[in-house]
């Protein structure tokens, strides 16, 4: 099996969690899966500090970034995270059950890698998640400085 790269899934909702998590473990990619609960928590576990200040060197492989999150959304942690010179080139796929274009519009202008609607139905969110681990964890190269799973 290759060699696993971290995973950072930036979401509230504790049902979405589950099912990203199963999905991501149905390939066996859940292994180094890192969930913050809002954007502050976010911001917090990239720029190693509060109660992250100790977590091991190295950016994720990707973020999973909700839009809707609670003390901090996501477009500004998009941003925050794109305007930072340590933190810029990590790879942000927003994860989101907003359809609205000016969600979609503000996403790309902030520099988002990804735009993924959540699927309702539950087999077809599974896949996409699976798909996204498969891509981001694997298949993708990530930037510099990212760290793998046995790093």
């Amino acid at each position: 099996m290759p060699d696993l790269k971290r995973i950072v899934l930036a979401e509230d909702n504790a049902k979405d969690v589950e099912l990203a998590l199963a999905a991501l473990e149905e390939n066996h990619l859940a292994n180094d899966v890192v969930v913050v609960r809002d954007g502050e928590q976010a911001l917090q576990y990239l720029r190693r500090e509060g109660p992250y200040k100790d977590r091991r060197e190295g950016n994720p492989a990707v973020v999973l970034l909700d839009l809707k999150m609670p003390k901090v959304d996501g477009l500004q942690v998009l941003k925050t995270v794109k305007a930072d010179e340590h933190l810029k080139a990590i790879p942000i796929v927003m994860l989101t059950s907003s359809r609205e274009e000016r969600d979609l519009v503000a996403s790309y202008n902030l520099g988002v890698n990804a735009y993924v609607v959540k699927p309702v139905d539950f087999a077809q969110f599974v896949d996409a998640v699976k798909s996204l681990g498969v891509f981001w964890a694997i298949l993708n190269e990530p930037p510099v400085g990212s760290v793998k799973k046995n790093a």
